[in-house]
Order: structure tokens, then C-alpha cells, then sequence
């Protein structure tokens, strides 16, 4: 039923990705959405796959969405984190970092989004210093790799 909504919102709104868009264990209804869905937009793993390398694996079995967040603080270590955002490339998957709540002004999570090749960097909003860290950061690179590249 879920599934039947989101189709029909895609088709009326211009929806462009859903993040965790059913429940975490319902293997059977991230097919049928990402069957419907799939070709139109990013369908978002998180608590799907929790950034572990054996919910990828049976989610990328079973053609379960299209794209993971990734969140090196979830899974435990960076080691794990990185086997993970590698397996979901080699799928063609969509690569998003991810912040967490309650996080630092701690940003590493933008090298890591770089190092990655992410697509994306999820940071929040720029209203608070531990969002806008990250950022500034992600600007510091680009300014690195400007001067590199001359």
C-alpha cells in the first residue's frame, strides 16, 4: 500500500529521492518499490542496511533500492565503513556520507565523502557550527584540488 503512494506522489511531485522509505526488514516491499521506482529516482537505504556489509549484500540480492547512506559511526569502524561504500559501488549504487545526530565539529565525514566519490555529503542544515564545519571543509578541498590542478 505504502508503495502504491509513493508511486503516485513521484507521478504528481517532483520527488527525486526517498530515504528510508519503508521499514528496515521489509525485504519484500523495497523490491516492489524499488521495481516501480527504481529507473525514476534514488531510493535511500539507511536503517536498511545500517552501513553493513551483510544487509547490503541481501538487500543488493534482492534488488533492494539504489542508493545507501553511509555512515561511518553506525557500523563501528572505518575499515567496515569503507568495505561497505566499495561493495555498494560495484553495484552501481548511489553513495551518500552521512552526519549523525548529535555530532561534533568533528568533519571528517567530508574527506570521507571525497576520498568515496560520494555523490553526497548529508550535513544538515546550515544552522548550527557542527553542520557548517562540515562545509566549510568540503570548500577547503575544492580549494586543494583547484590548486592541484593548475
Amino acid at each position: 500500500e505504502m508503495v502504491d503512494y509513493y508511486v503516485k506522489w513521484v507521478s504528481s511531485y517532483p520527488i527525486i529521492s526517498i530515504e528510508d522509505g519503508l521499514a528496515e526488514d521489509d525485504w519484500d516491499g523495497w523490491q516492489l518499490l524499488t521495481e516501480k521506482l527504481g529507473s525514476k529516482v534514488q531510493l535511500v537505504g539507511d536503517d536498511l542496511y545500517a552501513t553493513n556489509v551483510n544487509r547490503l549484500s541481501q538487500g543488493i540480492g534482492l534488488k533492494a533500492s539504489n542508493s545507501i547512506l553511509i555512515k561511518p559511526n553506525q557500523i563501528g569502524t572505518l575499515t567496515e565503513t569503507i568495505e561497505c561504500a566499495k561493495l555498494a559501488q560495484r553495484q552501481h549504487y548511489r553513495l551518500i556520507v552521512s552526519h549523525r545526530g548529535g555530532e561534533t565539529n568533528d568533519d571528517f565525514i567530508a574527506d570521507l565523502a571525497v576520498a568515496l566519490g560520494a555523490q553526497y555529503l548529508k550535513a544538515g542544515s546550515l544552522s548550527r557550527g557542527e553542520r557548517v564545519s562540515k562545509y566549510n571543509r568540503l570548500t577547503e578541498i575544492a580549494a586543494m584540488k583547484r590548486l592541484v590542478s593548475k
